[in-house]
């Protein structure tokens, strides 16, 4: 770490640069080798990273002052990754990778049913996490107001009406039947491919392709994984919602009728 690393109940957050502003990176893990290895990565990467080593300290800090992305640890004590994602997620659509054990689908899932909107398993490399942050932030660029990680600011997008479903690219929001659905950027840019075209059902890799980009690997599992939550969300304001099909063994497509 620098010398001008400042550490505060459990948070080391280097400073932003001089001209413009970095991209924050919040990191959470009760393991302080990861958490040192992994910010000086980031931070020869360009990204100024907060470091936090307990849930309870990193849940006020995202809610008080969000940074662009967060990696969350799964197996920390008190309150671990799990339970601190369903919470932020209670009250934020932050991008979220989380850290799970290699052997432990089931941690996998778990996730991606809470929120998250990647995750790796340990051991992991650097090159492939950076990889996955430099994606969702690619992702979720355009839903942030001002310039993104380039410095570039990206012109707004068309609404989308389909039906009872609303969708505004630029304010990432989603409503049906007017009443608002929170969807993760993963999840947003899922449903948007699905929408653009309604009855044209989308492969599982066209829908990653949507998602993520070429040099970021998912499987067919997180993809049904995310379609299977957006549809338990939109089943809250309403318990008859129908509009995602599934043609088993082809992919999904959206039913605006």
């Amino acid at each position: 770490m620098s010398d001008s690393t400042r550490e505060e109940s459990g948070l080391a957050q280097d400073p932003a640069p001089e001209t413009g502003r970095a991209v924050q990176i919040a990191l959470v893990d009760d393991d302080r080798n990861i958490l040192t290895t992994v910010s000086i990565a980031l931070q020869a990467e360009g990204f100024a990273t907060r470091l936090y080593s307990d849930g309870e300290t990193a849940l006020k800090a995202l809610l008080d002052n969000p940074p662009d992305l967060a990696v969350f640890d799964i197996k920390m004590p008190n309150m671990d990754g799990m339970e601190l994602l369903r919470r932020l997620r209670a009250q934020s659509a932050l991008p979220v990778i989380f850290l799970t054990s290699k052997d432990d689908e089931r941690d996998e899932e778990a996730g991606l049913e809470l929120g998250a909107d990647d995750y790796i398993a340990k051991p992991f490399s650097l090159r492939l996490l950076i990889a996955r942050i430099r994606a969702i932030l690619r992702r979720a660029e355009p839903l942030r107001d001002g310039a993104g990680p380039s410095g570039s600011t990206e012109p707004a997008q068309a609404s989308i009406t389909r039906g009872r479903l609303f969708m505004d690219p630029a304010r990432h929001q989603v409503t049906w039947d007017g009443l608002p659905v929170s969807l993760t950027v993963t999840e947003f840019l899922i449903l948007e491919a699905l929408a653009v075209r309604p009855g044209v059902i989308k492969s599982r890799n066209q829908l990653m392709d949507a998602a993520y980009p070429d040099d970021v690997f998912v499987d067919d599992r997180t993809v049904d994984s995310h379609i299977k939550r957006m549809r338990r969300k939109f089943r809250m304001v309403d318990p008859q919602f129908a509009a995602i099909d599934t043609l088993y063994g082809a992919g999904y497509s959206f039913n605006d009728g």
